[in-house]
């Protein structure tokens, strides 16, 4: 027997409770996104360390790569993910540190004269994700990529827009019709 649904009001409480509990995390994440955006400085590393920064970018260059378009590291999705660990995911930390150790034992046991992810061809690296893909890491890993290539700029990723015009968004202040391609055809006489 499928469980309950819930109702709107059932839904807007467990909704109001989350935010509730979670409101100085959030609001701490963004006041660190504003304040990145406003320095005048480059996007720099508070949780990463360099050498884990390059790995994980590696590994989330191939999970949006460059081709005619820019991928993520064109984005600088890095500095989200970055960001997400020093904020509204920090409890995720340990698992990016576990997920990049193993990440690391297997591509020593897949090629042993390899110096790092970064450094591997494309087409081995690849194979290191085919090998990773069904990890807890390697989902929170995709999961942050795709939230940095398309999220808002101010929260370190979709660096020069890449993300949003590649899916055609365009930031307004608010939305008229058409909302997307499918509705231009309805205001054209």
């Amino acid at each position: 027997m499928p469980p309950d649904p819930i109702s709107r009001r059932q839904w807007l409480g467990v909704s109001s409770a989350f935010l509730a509990a979670n409101w100085t995390q959030i609001l701490a994440a963004q006041q660190h996104a504003h304040e990145t955006m406003r320095s005048a400085g480059p996007a720099t590393l508070a949780t990463l360390s360099p050498e884990e920064a390059k790995e994980i970018e590696a590994i989330a260059s191939q999970i949006i790569p460059t081709d005619d378009s820019p991928g993520a590291r064109e984005a600088g999705v890095i500095y989200f993910i970055d960001r997400a660990l020093a904020t509204f995911d920090s409890d995720k930390r340990v698992l990016y540190t576990e997920g990049l150790k193993q990440a690391e034992s297997t591509r020593k046991d897949l090629f042993p004269n390899s110096q790092s992810i970064a450094a591997l061809q494309s087409g081995e690296q690849i194979r290191l994700l085919r090998a990773i893909e069904k990890t807890d890491f390697f989902e929170l890993l995709r999961t942050h990529t795709i939230l940095g290539f398309f999220g808002n700029p101010s929260y370190g990723g979709n660096r020069g827009l890449v993300g949003w015009k590649l899916i055609g968004f365009v930031d307004r202040f608010q939305f008229e019709p058409p909302f997307g391609y499918y509705d231009d055809a309805e205001r054209k006489p």
